[in-house]
């Protein structure tokens, strides 16, 4: 009779342990099904955050070597840094009569000590003007695709299209430079400058490649972005401002902004491009500006004292043509993507127009900066060519600090 109970305890004692481990099992197994849980979210949150690597690594390359080129074009004019296939593209576009390296560290080395107070024929600074500025307009352009890569807000995420927009304009303007370079393919070709001229084409082409297929692609992580937006508290809709809704300009201040200023800039860099040499009603001392960058040299209009004048010998000057309409495309191609930014891009459904556009304004201001600090460090030198450019710093500084308060407060 006393060894019933004993066995009883025996018994349940192994049932509480069989109990028990079973408990502890389905304990574990809750534990690690929300740890693949947890890390499944993990995984989702950064493919819709992140960039992809492939296009993130194929931009750095391409615009990272381009933007290099810009630098050196704006920073060290006539400075060869890619070999002998560089070198005969600046002899092409006459780079190299102002880069003197011959003093060592006292050289200005085609650098912005290189500025003369004084414009006179044999330092040209109107020629060193052009070069300079296409340096500072090639490297805002590029710094547009780098910048929103490298340094990617917290709040722009893939996966909701905010860096669509970007990449399909900058798409386009690889292309139309692409298609630039290609076209001046048999000039290039009588200087032994082609290969470095399609080099830059294929690298700008290959990247708009790229970023073209990315941004198509990229609906399917918009679907993914769309999906997850209830359960993820940072794709959550905001609310609109007042009197805003989905399609409403994200800036209005921007947007007139860019009416007034930029809409000069292109009709003066549409002109640069498609009608050299041609002088406009608008704006004043137009004529001063054309003669003071050569313009009137390479591009003498038909029917004039300049055709008459320079006429015969204007097809020597074809690199100064080339490099000119190139600063001004450049310029347009800045300029599209700003107005892309102000009238294209609305709020949207999901109220995320502001980031999309905040991508565009950063690099932007950046490289509204690079060309403002060009033009004051000339102004002295254009002005003893009789051509004021006060006007036209004060109207780039206004633009400039507009898009430095929106993009970075």
């Amino acid at each position: 009779m006393e060894r019933m109970p004993a066995e009883k305890r025996k018994l349940t004692k192994k049932a509480v342990a069989s109990s028990n481990a079973k408990h502890d099992a389905k304990a574990l197994q809750r534990k690690q099904l929300d740890e693949n849980i947890s890390k499944a979210k993990i995984e989702v949150a950064k493919e819709l955050h992140f960039v992809p690597n492939v296009l993130f690594l194929i931009v750095l390359i391409c615009s990272g070597a381009l933007a290099i080129l810009s630098y050196r074009d704006m920073f060290g004019t006539g400075k060869v840094i890619f070999g002998e296939h560089d070198e005969a593209l600046l002899q092409f576009t006459g780079s190299k009569k102002w880069f003197d390296n011959s003093k060592g560290w006292k050289s200005t080395a085609g650098g912005f000590s290189a500025v003369k107070k004084i414009t006179t024929d044999e330092n040209d600074m109107g020629g060193l003007f052009v070069r300079k500025m296409a340096g500072a307009a090639g490297l805002g352009f590029h710094l547009q695709k780098l910048v929103p890569l490298l340094f990617q807000r917290s709040d722009t995420h893939w996966g909701r299209g905010h860096f669509r927009p970007m990449l399909v304009t900058s798409a386009l303007g690889d292309l139309a430079i692409a298609g630039f370079y290609i076209s001046h393919g048999q000039v290039l070709k009588s200087d032994d400058a082609h290969f470095m001229g399609y080099a830059i084409a294929f690298a700008l082409i290959f990247e708009a490649v790229i970023m073209l297929s990315f941004a198509v692609s990229s609906s399917s992580s918009i679907r993914k972005g769309t999906a997850g937006a209830t359960s993820s508290p940072d794709f959550k809709v905001k609310s609109f401002p007042p009197g805003k809704g989905p399609k409403s300009v994200v800036c209005k201040i921007i947007t007139r902004t860019f009416c007034i200023v930029t809409g000069a800039i292109t009709l003066i860099a549409g002109r640069d491009f498609f009608f050299p040499g041609t002088e406009l009603p608008f704006p004043p001392y137009d004529d001063i500006y054309l003669e003071w960058t050569g313009a009137f040299i390479h591009s003498p209009p038909p029917n004039t004292v300049e055709e008459q004048e320079y006429g015969l010998e204007a097809p020597l000057h074809i690199g100064d043509k080339f490099v000119s309409r190139l600063m001004a495309l450049y310029v347009l191609v800045t300029c599209f993507q700003k107005f892309v930014s102000g009238f294209i891009v609305r709020l949207g459904p999901g109220n995320d127009g502001d980031k999309k556009c905040k991508i565009f304004w950063q690099s932007q201001a950046i490289g509204d900066a690079l060309l403002l600090f060009t033009m004051r460090v000339f102004a002295q030198a254009a002005l003893s060519a009789s051509l004021d450019l006060r006007w036209h710093v004060m109207s780039l500084g206004y633009e400039t600090f507009i898009l430095g308060l929106y993009a970075f407060c």
